[in-house]
C-alpha cells in the first residue's frame, strides 16, 4: 500500500520567529505555560498519520532509547496522559486513549515513549545529566529536520549542537546551565526556522550529507516550537518539536517580506 504524506501544511504559521524579537536572539527561550504543553492544531490529522506509519515501519529509525532512560520515559509519559485531559478531542480511559482523529492508542508503559509519541503531534526527546553534562538518552523524532537520531544519540548537547554554527561553546555553557536551574514548574519554549523547496515532514540527513534547496522551486517554510519540561522524579529534561510547515506564498505579508530581508 502507498502512501502519501508529501502535503502536510498548516493553514498559518503562529510564529516567525526570524524577526520576532523575543525568539530572534540566541538562545530565545521564553517562559511557556504547561497548559500550552500539548498543542492540536488543523494538520493533526495528516502528522498523527504520519508518525504512527514511521513508528510502525521504521521504529529502529526513528525511535531510540537506552535502559538508562526507561523511568523517565515512563514519568513522561504520566505527564501527558494527565496534560491530555483538559484538551479537546481526547478520551482518557485506564487502557487506551481516544485521540481526537479518533485512532484508539494502547497504554503501554513498556514502550512508554513510544506510547507518549503516539499520542501527541509533536516529536520527543528525553535528556538526562550524565557526568554533569545533559545526555540524549531517548527520542521519539519522526519528523528531523535535516539530522539524522542515530548520529545524535547518546550525544551530550555540545556534540550535538556542533554542525550549528551559531551555538558556540559560551552558548551551549549558558543552555546547560539553564537545564540545570529549571524548575519542574518552570517549562520554557523556543523556535527556529528553515526554508526547504520540500515540504515532506521526514527529512532525516547525514551529518556531511548537504540539504538540496533548488531556489526555483516552490518554497517552503518549516517552523520548529521547541519546548523544554522538567520532570520531578527523574530530572529529565523533555525535548518537544512540534513543526509547522507553510508555503511561502500562504504567508502574511510581513512574513514575507521580512523573511526576504534574511534570505537575501
Amino acid at each position: 500500500m502507498k502512501h502519501n504524506f508529501s502535503n502536510i501544511f498548516q493553514d498559518h504559521l503562529p510564529i516567525s520567529p526570524w524577526h520576532e524579537l523575543h525568539l530572534k536572539g540566541l538562545p530565545g527561550i521564553n517562559p511557556l505555560d504547561r497548559k500550552d504543553w500539548i498543542l492540536v492544531d488543523n494538520v493533526f490529522d495528516g502528522q498523527m498519520a504520519y508518525a504512527d506509519y514511521l513508528l510502525s515501519n521504521k521504529l529502529n529509525s526513528v525511535l531510540l532509547i537506552d535502559i538508562y532512560a526507561d523511568d523517565a520515559a515512563r514519568e513522561l509519559l504520566a505527564h501527558v496522559l494527565k496534560a491530555l485531559i483538559g484538551i479537546k478531542g481526547y478520551l482518557i480511559n485506564a487502557n487506551t486513549v481516544k485521540r481526537p482523529d479518533s485512532v484508539i492508542v494502547k497504554i503501554d508503559w513498556n514502550q512508554a515513549l513510544k506510547t507518549a509519541r503516539s499520542l501527541v503531534q509533536q516529536d520527543l526527546c528525553i535528556m538526562l545529566p550524565i557526568e554533569d553534562e545533559y545526555i540524549l538518552v531517548g527520542a521519539a523524532m519522526c519528523f528531523p529536520a535535516s539530522w539524522t537520531l542515530s548520529e545524535k544519540f547518546m550525544r551530550p548537547m555540545t556534540s550535538i549542537h556542533e554542525p550549528v554554527e551559531e551555538y558556540s561553546a559560551d552558548l551551549a555553557k549558558r543552555v546547560d546551565r539553564i537545564f540545570k536551574l529549571m524548575r519542574p514548574d518552570q517549562d520554557m519554549w523556543r523556535a527556529n526556522w528553515l526554508v526547504y523547496d520540500d515540504p515532506d515532514l521526514h527529512q532525516p540527513r547525514k551529518r556531511h550529507e548537504v540539504r538540496p534547496r533548488i531556489v526555483s522551486k516552490e518554497q517552503w517554510v518549516r517552523v520548529e516550537r521547541q519546548s523544554f519540561c522538567k520532570l520531578p522524579n527523574t530530572q529529565a529534561i523533555i525535548f518537544g518539536i512540534h513543526t509547522c510547515v507553510l508555503p511561502f506564498l500562504e504567508l502574511t505579508d510581513i512574513q514575507k517580506i521580512t523573511l526576504n530581508a534574511v534570505t537575501q
